[in-house]
């Protein structure tokens, strides 16, 4: 009840503006924690000088971050302009090799990165999986995957493989781990897709070609064979309409958001503040729960930055890649709450989905969700920190099922049947509201540090109960009921487009 309801314009406008001074607010709070930890003796590894013109130091905690757009920005830019230079080439002369173009240029790159030996010791994973991919069994394929990709993320094996990259540079680490793993991940879903289609008969150059797709191959995001094939072999390709200009938008939107996250990273040190438990112990229950909350948004912002530049060059090699992941603003449910696309479908399909069946079950959907965040748990390199992420969230998901089952029990569908539409999405935004907030803290854990989530969680729930508790989930449920509103009429329009498509 009351998902497409619509609420008074004044109750939406007093909505957005309880949110917009909140945030406000809460921004305040950092920006003026920023400046006077700027020197703090605990700030000086993380706090570095940045742009001399503006006189202010930057937030340089991520090291990642750092080095893709600092020491290895202009390697980045050149091999996938290179890329899309050969690509283009290529399509233009003989468009029926333009699979192979794409795979002996991440050949060449991989080699020229990490060196022949790591090449080779990725080929023979491949080779493994192929093989057993001719056997058509399903549970043999997924159980040497998984034997692949535990040797890359348990000692001793993973130390031993290492030693397969040449030279020593500062995301070799990095790059090593997301080769290995997106290049297994590939290799699982070749092999299922054989087996689910030995009519087809796929060839290792298929795999080879697939693995090898340079945009995709250290950071993702990952495409399942069957959708990749498809698109890859097409012999001519022809772009939708507009999609040239969605392209160039997307290319312009991703570097706004790289210069918005530099000048955000100057004047507000949000990844560094957390590390300085004492001081982040000082900030006001806003200014504590705007930094919890930002600490995710920066998280979705780097992982759609990323996305967005590789899904940028992949569209215009005319493949569809996976969307960037949902931003975490507009989540206030488990089943949606995921950082990565690409794994997250991949999980879906050969794992999820395959034993939850339509997760409206309790026990099947327990079963299918253990098993999707054990390997998740795998494929993230078990530790503690993992077992705890996985635990909660996998506890999380579940919980929403039982919750969904107990609405629709006797009583308490009868006290809902009673309420009107828009005080029933009043009531569901409420749970939706805590909702989000159990998202927040429990990929805090991991994004963060156990010790600062606990901090947050005393503050927000115990010391500051019941004014601060209160107060943010009041504005939470504030944020929930725009982001209903807005799927509404998203909802809305998708209906009258399906119902203009009919009368057509």
């Amino acid at each position: 009840m009351g998902i497409k309801t619509a609420l008074p314009a004044v109750e939406l406008g007093l909505y957005s503006l309880v949110l917009s001074g909140a945030l406000a607010y809460a921004g305040r709070g950092l920006l003026e924690a920023s400046q006077d930890g700027a020197k703090r003796k605990a700030f000086r590894e993380s706090v570095r000088p940045g742009w001399e013109y503006i006189g202010r130091k930057m937030d340089v905690a991520d090291f990642e971050w750092v080095m893709w757009f600092t020491s290895f920005r202009n390697v980045i830019v050149f091999a996938l302009s290179g890329h899309v230079l050969f690509a283009k080439l290529c399509t233009m002369v003989a468009p029926q090799l333009r699979s192979w173009m794409y795979a002996v240029y991440g050949v060449l790159a991989v080699v020229g990165t990490m060196g022949p030996w790591y090449l080779l010791l990725l080929l023979g994973h491949c080779v493994s999986l192929y093989v057993v991919s001719l056997s058509g069994q399903p549970w043999l394929c997924l159980s040497l995957g998984l034997a692949s990709l535990a040797s890359f993320k348990l000692d001793p094996l993973i130390s031993w493989q290492s030693g397969f990259v040449t030279g020593t540079f500062d995301l070799q680490e990095v790059l090593f781990h997301g080769g290995s793993g997106f290049t297994v991940l590939r290799c699982i879903s070749f092999a299922l897709e054989s087996c689910a289609h030995p009519e087809r008969r796929y060839s290792l150059a298929d795999l080879l070609k697939y693995n090898f797709y340079l945009p995709f191959f250290f950071f993702g995001p990952i495409m399942t064979f069957d959708r990749f094939h498809a698109q890859v072999s097409q012999m001519d390709p022809v772009r939708p309409e507009g999609e040239l200009w969605r392209i160039r938008a997307q290319a312009v939107l991703s570097m706004v958001a790289i210069v918005a996250v530099d000048i955000f990273f100057h004047f507000f040190y949000i990844l560094t503040i957390p590390s300085d438990l004492k001081y982040a112990h000082r900030l006001p229950d806003s200014a504590l729960a705007g930094l919890a909350y930002s600490n995710l948004v920066y998280d979705w912002v780097k992982a759609a930055v990323l996305f967005g530049v590789v899904n940028t060059v992949a569209r215009l090699d005319h493949l569809d890649p996976p969307r960037p992941p949902k931003c975490i603003t507009a989540l206030y449910v488990f089943a949606e709450t995921h950082f990565d696309r690409g794994i997250n479908d991949w999980l879906c399909k050969y794992v999820y989905d395959h034993i939850g069946g339509e997760h409206s079950a309790v026990i099947p959907e327990l079963g299918a969700t253990v098993a999707t965040f054990a390997i998740t748990t795998l494929w993230l390199g078990p530790c503690d920190i993992v077992y705890l992420w996985s635990c909660l969230n996998c506890f999380g998901l579940n919980f929403e099922l039982w919750i969904q089952k107990l609405a629709v029990w006797g009583p308490l569908a009868q006290i809902e049947a009673s309420l009107s539409e828009q005080m029933s999405r009043r009531v569901r935004a409420i749970f939706g509201a805590m909702n989000f907030w159990a998202i927040v803290m429990y990929n805090l854990v991991s994004l963060n540090s156990l010790e600062f989530t606990e901090m947050v969680a005393q503050r927000l729930l115990l010391k500051g109960f019941p004014r601060t508790t209160l107060a943010v989930l009041f504005v939470t449920y504030c944020g929930v009921q725009l982001v209903k509103e807005r799927e509404r009429t998203l909802a809305l329009e998708e209906d009258q487009k399906q119902d203009k498509e009919k009368l057509e």
